[in-house]
């Protein structure tokens, strides 16, 4: 992976980060970047949710939420991500987002 490609794309009013959710795993857990099969970057995330009733999707946005020090309510799941591959909606001042995603995660 080059070293300018990151995860996430900044927009006027937050972040969009593409996660890659491993789920009913143990603990709760945003781990480092990786990169899928094409080689595009992506989070490697964790969560003890199952793939239930919106569950894991809910989980997701909490964790995120948790780790970059927002309101849960500020973390969303784009409609249409497929089962392990999802993309979140992140609601903030876009450079203060860049900065925390980059410190846990580098």
């Amino acid at each position: 992976m080059a070293k300018h490609e990151c995860p996430w794309k900044l927009q006027a009013d937050g972040v969009l980060i593409t996660v890659r959710l491993t789920l009913r795993s143990s603990k709760d857990q945003v781990e480092k970047i990786g990169e899928q099969s094409d080689g595009r970057p992506l989070v490697l995330a964790r969560v003890r949710a199952a793939p239930e009733k919106g569950a894991a999707d809910k989980a997701i946005a909490a964790l995120f939420a948790k780790a970059l020090a927002v309101l849960k309510l500020s973390v969303g799941v784009i409609p249409g991500s497929s089962a392990r591959i999802k993309t979140l909606r992140v609601l903030c001042e876009p450079q203060q987002l860049v900065k925390r995603l980059e410190d846990p995660l580098s």
